[in-house]
């Protein structure tokens, strides 16, 4: 007799072997040495075939903050799919107009500057349509950005993305950004310190500005040939790095001098993963531009979008027909949307977030005291990063990472008596970095239990 087990094994091995043979492997799937099929989702929990239940440490690297299934958000989207499940973007809706009035009033009353909203459906495309508003202001096409950054996969996006890889394969990028460290002081670039370096990396830009024969800047003309500095405040996939706290400050001087636009990229970081609204108000400075997306909907409608001051967007220098995108501003999206802000506004995120990551970031350190293979451990907000090294504390370990979580994904921890598994995200410059975005409501319990697995992971990945 053919066991219920055997035939769900047996339905997924067919599956993955159509999978093989019939999906593109264009896209990250494959990363793994063996792609995992899920059936469903719920809180911070994935579960597959056979109900084996995985604690999600990345929830969708960053897009779930909410938790998978929330129900709140489930049924505005339920409600808007009955009354208004479609309509052409060249007409309006309540919620279009509702969700860009409230963003525009929050980033107001934040940075004390008037604003507006333009929507697309995914982050790389928002990115795009910043770069339009870009050139449409200056006139110019260079930007800078930083080592480690990750703007997207589009053409234009991997032009300011610093990983070659992204771009090797499709000819020439003639608007390659220029790309610049970032303060990243575990790994410095410079090999300094914090306590000494006095933004030693700050200095190092500001003196592309002191000759014409740097590149960068006519002293004649007083203007720089770039256009914009685009940066994450705190890098996503370059591994969740935190900059010293006055590092924008300094950065941003030089380019209110230079007369240089300030894009920051808030696709991953934004809607509090770091105990802030943005991430760039940890950090004291007012960006001309916030791209934004991700946690937006929750994971449950592409929708994206930018914030830009009034001078750069409004209707005279940025008129009907600049930028469109057929399923921008849709009204699914913008109804979750709107809703995920009447979350944020019936909840104190900036308290509940930051107890949770200084929890969490207090547990894995207490672990980096056990284990000597774990080099760095940091996070603001629930933004956390476990940089894994060898035995030195320091040389990158990309393999013993990659073992690690393979074991999380096999679904063969036994955590607290129970079948379970561990889902992370690896990054960083080395790919030997665990970048942790838990949901909003993760409890303290539930970190225990993650901390708990990933002990485990680990232990086994170095008996391996």
């Amino acid at each position: 007799m053919t066991k219920k087990s055997d035939v769900l094994t047996k339905s997924q091995s067919e599956l993955l072997k159509l999978e093989e043979k019939y999906c593109s492997w264009g896209d990250t799937v494959h990363y793994s040495k063996e792609p995992k099929i899920f059936e469903r989702a719920e809180g911070s929990y994935l579960y597959d075939e056979e109900n084996v239940e995985y604690l999600d440490l990345q929830m969708w690297y960053s897009a779930a903050n909410f938790g998978y299934g929330n129900k709140r958000l489930n049924n505005v989207l339920k409600n808007q799919i009955d009354k208004l499940p479609q309509l052409a973007c060249q007409y309006l809706h309540k919620e279009k107009i509702e969700l860009a009035t409230r963003l525009c009033q929050l980033n107001e009353e934040k940075f004390e500057t008037k604003g507006r909203v333009h929507f697309n459906v995914g982050g790389a495309s928002a990115v795009e349509d910043s770069m339009k508003l870009v050139r449409n202001e200056t006139g110019k096409n260079l930007v800078f950005a930083f080592f480690g950054s990750y703007h997207g996969r589009t053409l234009e996006a991997s032009s300011i993305t610093s990983s070659y890889r992204y771009r090797r394969r499709f000819g020439h990028f003639g608007n390659r950004a220029h790309f610049l460290p970032y303060p990243y002081c575990f790994r410095c670039f410079y090999g300094k310190t914090p306590e000494t370096c006095g933004y030693y990396c700050v200095k190092q830009f500001e003196k592309l500005f002191e000759s014409e024969y740097y590149s960068v800047y006519d002293a004649k003309a007083n203007e720089c040939e770039y256009a914009a500095f685009y940066l994450e405040a705190v890098q996503g996939t370059g591994g969740y790095i935190i900059p010293p706290k006055d590092y924008f400050k300094q950065l941003k001087k030089v380019l209110d001098r230079y007369k240089i636009l300030l894009i920051d990229d808030e696709i991953q970081m934004g809607f509090f993963r770091t105990g802030k609204f943005w991430a760039i108000e940890n950090f004291g400075i007012t960006p001309d531009v916030i791209v934004f997306g991700k946690a937006l909907t929750n994971g449950l409608n592409p929708l994206s979008g930018m914030w830009a001051k009034e001078k750069l967007i409004s209707p005279g220098v940025f008129p009907p027909g600049s930028t469109h995108s057929t399923f921008s501003s849709n009204t699914l999206g913008t109804a979750v949307g709107l809703e995920t802000l009447k979350i944020i506004e019936d909840s104190d995120f900036e308290a509940s977030v930051n107890q949770k990551g200084q929890y969490f970031v207090k547990q894995l350190k207490t672990l980096q005291k056990k284990y000597p293979n774990i080099g760095d451990v940091d996070g603001i907000g629930l933004a956390l990063r476990i940089e894994m090294c060898e035995a030195d504390g320091f040389t990158p370990n990309r393999e013993l990472t990659d073992k690690i979580c393979e074991v999380g994904l096999s679904g063969n921890l036994s955590a607290q008596g129970k079948k379970r598994g561990l889902i992370l995200d690896v990054g960083g410059y080395y790919k030997n970095v665990f970048t942790l975005a838990p949901s909003f409501y993760i409890t303290n319990s539930e970190i225990d239990l993650a901390v708990e697995l990933f002990e485990e992971a680990l232990a086994k990945a170095l008996k391996a």
